[in-house]
This record gives structure tokens, C-alpha cells and sequence, in this order.
């Protein structure tokens, strides 16, 4: 599964089974990624709507994040690879928040202003398309 429509349904499907956010993002790439889903079900489970529910950072932008770290991270026994870890994720979190207005689950869903930016299933159509986008340019620099 790695057309990037098909992780986006996959990602929603997941959604209607009652995962949070960071569970569809980072569930739906697990796959593409070699990862337990399981694994990555139980790890992202406190980041879902906005962090343990206090509606910071969005959980789709979240578990975007885990994901590229699933696919840059060189594991514990060589902790060198946080550079290139951070340059993908701020380009993910730059154009999250460029497409929506916030990377904030409270401005997201417009809990102050009363005005949503974006509903869940949009952040996780876009964290899916934006996350499966750099790894995809990723796996064509390790070529």
C-alpha cells in the first residue's frame, strides 16, 4: 500500500475504529515503514488530541513525526541521526501549518475563535499526504 490515496483511506478507516490522530498517521505508514503497527499504536496512544488532550500539537502532525523518525533514526547504538530527523520533521511541521493555519489541535478545531481550521479527518489526510511525501523523497536519496 503505498499510494498515498490509499494510506489516506487506510489512515480514515482507522479513524472511524476509534484511533487517535497520531494512531491513523502513524499506523497507516507503518506498513511502508517495516514497523509493528501494534507497536506504533501503543507509542502514539498519549499524543491524541493534542497531546493527552490538552489540544497542543496536532495528532496527525505527531504521528507524522514519529513516522519519519521510524524511517531517519539510526536506533539507539548510534544516536547520530537526529539532524537529518529534525530537518524533515520542521519541513513537515512547516507545511502542515502553512496548509492549515496551526499545527494547534485547539486552533484546529477552533475551540477559542469558534472557527475550525481543519476537522481530524482533514489533519489526517494531510499528515498522511505530508508525511508519505518526504518519505518518499527520503527513500529516493538513499537510492
Amino acid at each position: 500500500m503505498n499510494d498515498t490515496a490509499d494510506l489516506v483511506a487506510r489512515a480514515l478507516a482507522l479513524h472511524d475504529r476509534n484511533f487517535n490522530c497520531a494512531q491513523c498517521v502513524v499506523c497507516a505508514l507503518a506498513p511502508r515503514l517495516g514497523a509493528d503497527e501494534d507497536v506504533c499504536f501503543r507509542a502514539s496512544e498519549g499524543l491524541g488530541r493534542g497531546m493527552g488532550g490538552m489540544s497542543e500539537t496536532c495528532g496527525a502532525v505527531s504521528g507524522g513525526a514519529m513516522a519519519i523518525g521510524l524511517a531517519t533514526s539510526n536506533g539507539a547504538a548510534d544516536p547520530t541521526s537526529k539532524e537529518l530527523t529534525y530537518r524533515y520533521v520542521r519541513r513537515l511541521v512547516e507545511a502542515f501549518r502553512a496548509k492549515n493555519g496551526s499545527t494547534i489541535c485547539a486552533d484546529l478545531k477552533g475551540e477559542r475563535t469558534g472557527a475550525p481550521l481543519r476537522s481530524c479527518s482533514g489533519c489526517i489526510e494531510d499528515g498522511v499526504a505530508l508525511a508519505a511525501g518526504l518519505l518518499d523523497e527520503l527513500h529516493a536519496h538513499a537510492r
